[in-house]
């Protein structure tokens, strides 16, 4: 389809110093999961993003010395010559198709710890370093000079890289924001009192930035528009105005990296509009900011009201790298839209490679050799019955009928979905949907490929169908005996009428107050239920085993505003504590420290401790004389959603083809 004339505005060339980017679609440095460790991993996925139109594609934060080291979270690093020839295999990847390469030069001060170097980290003050029981030292004026030449060095490592855009990175807390805060910053010497004082660092390495790449790059500063306690507007202001004829392009945010970064749960679609739309009548120089924006009118609203010039993203460009290429094509209808569930962001916290709960190629575009929007044809076109249509089945229904196999769903429900149909009525989880309305819409494409609904298939009925190919994708039941990381066996007294399973709560079960919630899982469903719960004006108790409310949810940047909302909502949190039991008319508590056990009245009990896959049909199938048979998703190891739509993904990549080994990259001397 043409694309719509609206939308013009979006793909005009806009320039940056030196350079020309041939959109406003402008990939953000984001954090990968890859880094210096995983060169060809990292270099596919940023030039399939290329490929898919983003005009702008820069890496993660870089780091510019070995006294910058995060580990364990995976960084980019441009030391040395080695480094150098990583580097420049992303933009090598990147310019292929056209579009500019950026890279975020990135020192840490005091939010290293040097795990893996064991340098001793400079910071403006010598305080604790990031989660360690040690510190970094103070600089002195020597030191200053020793940044400002390693900072050059790795401007002058960029260049010859092959990098358009060098950032000077002076946001998130690291050593430049660090100068910039008056309570990190407690120097009295020329870099210490005022913000102005204060900033100069940051004009001296911007200067040094210019000196290094001269006119062959274009410079760009990551910066917030307020100091780290939110106030300080005006004054950031006036620092912006004052720093405009030493940069190219303002790339903007806020100190609040919890909305910044926010989950869709509590944060929604252009939200850091109204404390940045000033920047760009303020410096005159083009602007970049993010806001998880997923609609084409987002998008061409920000630009036609003169909020910003390119449109900033980082988990838009995760769920879905083809994004611009579909606006131009028409085909806006066949984004997949970024659900805000920041499961990309918690991989690379645990050191690992990206992934996306909407887009389960992602990470694997090197690894596996997959691509989002290719999967090759089938050699033979075969029979295929999904059972189940949740996030695994439509998932394989999908990439299955795209690959030629003629594919029915049977679904036991009235809607399809799965877990997704009482999920996404859970507070703040509605943009969940989108993993299924996405499948659902591409599956109304294909004439090949049918849901059934209100089927609950036997396994006779499944071998009446004749069809010689199953995929069982049936999901998993949320256990009400206790079963979980800190019972390994049932708890006899939790078969009770007082004892509901998640599901049931959702699904209008009789919940009387006061009711106790006891979270063994540790992620986003008993502190969503607990807001459910009070929301309706029920007491509630929220027991956990961990120290925190929804403690995995630290990963996904959610935690602190999911623990605030439920003490907003007066919800009893109870830390470090284990429901050992039910009695009449209360539950038992019990220390996970001490073993002391005291009791707190419960008229309902929700245990969220574990899932049971649904698995029966499978092995009822087992040994039947199906062709093949296959069991994935919550059925075979309950997970994420994430977890589930890849197993869907990969089941239809992998079916008819003989095992491929996947590739690993591996570091040589």
């Amino acid at each position: 389809m043409p694309r719509d004339p609206r939308f013009d505005i979006l793909f005009e060339p806009v320039r940056i110093g030196p350079v020309t980017a041939p959109n406003r679609f402008y990939q953000v440095p984001h954090c990968s999961g890859m880094g210096y460790q995983l060169p060809a991993t990292l270099a596919s996925m940023r030039g399939i993003k290329a490929e898919g139109g983003w005009g702008v594609v820069n890496t993660e934060y870089c780091s510019i010395h070995p006294s910058s080291d995060d580990v364990p979270h995976p960084f980019a690093s441009l030391w040395d010559e080695g480094d150098v020839r990583n580097m420049a295999a992303m933009a090598e990847a990147v310019h292929a198709h056209g579009a500019l390469a950026g890279t975020e030069l990135w020192y840490g001060g005091m939010r290293v710890a040097n795990h893996l170097s064991r340098e001793v980290s400079l910071a403006p003050s010598s305080l604790p370093a990031m989660e360690a029981p040690w510190q970094c030292a103070r600089m002195d004026l020597d030191d200053i000079r020793q940044f400002r030449a390693w900072h050059r060095a790795a401007a002058l490592r960029a260049r010859q890289a092959g990098m358009d855009i060098v950032y000077v990175y002076a946001a998130h807390t690291y050593i430049l924001g660090q100068f910039l805060d008056r309570e990190i910053n407690s120097r009295t010497d020329g870099y210490g009192g005022s913000l102005m004082n204060r900033a100069r660092l940051l004009r001296e390495v911007l200067g040094d930035t210019r000196d290094a790449v001269g006119h062959s790059c274009a410079i760009a500063i990551r910066i917030e528009v307020d100091n780290e306690d939110g106030g300080g507007f005006d004054e950031r202001g006036e620092l912006l105005a004052a720093l405009t004829p030493l940069v190219d392009l303002f790339d903007v945010t806020i100190a609040d990296y919890y909305q910044e970064m926010g989950g869709s749960r509590f944060v929604k679609e252009a939200s850091l509009e109204p404390r940045i739309a000033h920047v760009r009548k303020l410096t005159g120089k083009p602007v970049v900011s993010v806001g998880r924006f997923t609609s084409p009118e987002t998008m061409l609203s920000q630009v036609k009201r003169g909020i910003l010039d390119f449109i900033g993203a980082a988990r838009p460009s995760i769920a879905d790298p083809f994004l611009p290429a579909k606006i131009a094509e028409g085909r806006e209808d066949d984004i997949r839209e970024c659900i805000g569930c920041n499961i990309c962001y918690a991989h690379n916290s645990r050191a690992a490679a990206i992934r996306c709960t909407q887009n389960p190629t992602m990470g694997e575009e090197w690894r596996r050799g997959w691509h989002p929007e290719k999967i090759a044809p089938a050699k033979s076109r075969e029979q295929v019955l999904v059972v189940g249509a949740g996030p695994a089945g439509l998932e394989a229904g999908l990439m299955l009928a795209r690959r030629g196999h003629e594919v029915k769903i049977a679904d036991a429900g009235l809607s399809p979905g799965g877990r997704l149909q009482w999920e996404t009525k859970l507070p703040g989880l509605s943009e969940w949907g989108r993993v299924r309305d996405w499948r659902l819409h591409q599956i109304s494409k294909l004439a090949n490929v049918e849901i059934f609904r209100e089927s609950r298939m036997s396994a006779e009925e499944v071998l009446d169908l004749g069809m010689p190919h199953a995929v069982i994708a049936t999901g998993s039941r949320w256990r009400k005996d206790g079963r979980g990381r800190s019972f390994r066996s049932a708890i006899a007294s939790y078969a009770d009428p007082r004892t509901f399973s998640p599901e049931e709560v959702v699904a209008g079960a009789d919940v009387r107050g006061p009711a106790v919630i006891f979270d063994d899982d540790h992620y986003y469903v008993a502190a969503s239920l607990a807001e459910l719960l009070a929301r309706r004006g029920i007491p509630v108790a929220y027991v956990t085993s961990e120290g925190k409310v929804a403690e995995w949810s630290v990963l996904t940047a959610e935690q602190p505003r999911a623990h605030a909302r439920l003490l907003e909502l007066g919800v009893a949190v109870i830390v470090n504590t284990l429901v050992a039991g039910l009695r009449p008319g209360a539950a038992v508590l019990r220390c996970a420290y001490s073993g002391r056990e005291q009791e707190i009245a419960a008229e309902s009990f929700i245990p969220v401790t574990s899932r049971e896959g649904d698995d029966g049909l499978y092995h009822a199938l087992k040994g039947r004389g199906l062709s093949s048979l296959s069991l994935i998703g919550d059925a075979r190891a309950p997970g994420l959603i994430a977890h589930a739509v890849h197993a869907g993904h990969r089941l239809a990549r992998e079916f008819g083809e003989e095992p491929v080994a996947e590739r690993r990259e591996r570091a040589l001397a």
